[in-house]
């Protein structure tokens, strides 16, 4: 049995804090979800779980993405730009709310006239989507 390299995660450039920018696409309509970031180990469990498991800085610890939400992301390709300093993921979004405010994608705001508009639905009311279980 061959043991799996990890020096991959070397090859990548990482910033002064430990961390990469994640670009997170839906894998078929190709639509950005959502931009994060990873820190090692997040990289590593996302690679080896096959869900997006992402490094949130405001609260300092790794998340799982859908750990509360139950709206995981199920990696399908992980790839890296040329030069090795942003990571792209490209997903399946478990039941399509990439969002914490329950839309499909975190980029819902389009300027228009010299202000924000949001542009698309909610899809699910966040207090039904982060009730206390």
């Amino acid at each position: 049995m061959s043991a799996i390299r990890t020096d991959w995660i070397d090859e990548l450039k990482w910033d002064g804090d430990g961390l990469i920018p994640v670009v997170t696409q839906d894998a078929v309509g190709g639509r950005v979800l959502t931009v994060a970031w990873m820190n090692r180990e997040a990289l590593q469990r996302t690679a080896q779980s096959g869900e997006a498991v992402y490094w949130s800085r405001s609260r300092k610890r790794l998340w799982h993405k859908g750990e509360e939400s139950g709206h995981v992301q199920k990696v399908l390709e992980i790839r890296t730009d040329c030069d090795a300093d942003v990571v792209l993921l490209k997903v399946e979004q478990a039941g399509g709310i990439a969002c914490h405010t329950g839309r499909e994608s975190c980029f819902f705001n389009k300027l228009e006239d010299g202000r924000w508009v949001g542009t698309d639905p909610v899809l699910k009311d966040p207090a039904l989507i982060y009730a206390k279980r």
